[in-house]
């Protein structure tokens, strides 16, 4: 069986790591708080890349000379997934720069 602190780094893994962090932490007898907290921050990572992609191809498709740009802004939850992964591995309850406020509270793990 996971540890919490396993389970919060795991969960900032790809969405993969996500599912696997997420079943285990429903199959756990005791419920982490910190498990939960990290759980939302990256699925709230993975929605913001999701959107960000999005809009990246919308601006490419009709300015396609932002390419670089748009390739530079796509590796902002990048690195908001590696200080989450920080924060998990200090195992500190700590929101994610720019979105982490955002997706506080949102889901229910």
């Amino acid at each position: 069986m996971m540890t919490n602190k396993n389970m919060s780094i795991i969960a900032y893994l790809t969405i993969v790591g996500w599912v696997i962090a997420y079943l285990n932490y429903q199959k756990s007898k005791e419920k982490s708080s910190l498990v939960a907290y990290h759980l939302s921050q990256s699925l709230g990572i993975f929605i913001f890349y999701i959107v960000l992609s999005i809009l990246s191809a919308i601006i490419l498709a009709f300015l396609p000379g932002l390419a670089i740009l748009c390739y530079v802004i796509l590796l902002i939850p990048l690195v908001l997934l590696l200080l989450g992964i920080i924060t998990a591995i200090n195992e500190v309850k700590k929101p994610v720069p720019l979105v982490g406020k955002v997706f506080e509270g949102k889901f229910n793990f």
